[in-house]
């Protein structure tokens, strides 16, 4: 009987040595899997962050574009407006001379 019970705690001894060898096992396999996600997840962040950028500057470029349009816009109005206005006082200009 004695002889059983030691070899039952040697065999009970021997299962927990395998199973703690797979619980250390799956631990590092875990370990190694939470470490690529977190390599994945920061380059996904930094290529969404470029890409953002990138965006960014095309949107500025773009409004720098569109407000120097109209700023010429503005400028070549104003000036047909200017030169509406002079031919209009010269008009009346000469109207008024003609009538002294």
């Amino acid at each position: 009987m004695r002889t059983a019970l030691l070899i039952s705690a040697a065999i009970a001894g021997l299962s927990l040595t395998a199973c703690s060898q797979k619980t250390e096992d799956h631990t590092a396999a875990a370990a190694d899997q939470a470490g690529a996600a977190t390599a994945s997840a920061a380059q996904d962040t930094a290529a969404n962050a470029n890409a953002a950028a990138a965006n960014t500057a095309a949107a500025t470029d773009k409004a720098v574009d569109n407000t120097a349009a109209a700023a010429d816009k503005a400028a070549k109005e104003a000036s047909d407006a200017a030169g509406v206005a002079q031919r209009k006082a010269d008009a009346a200009a000469d109207a008024a001379a003609k009538t002294h």
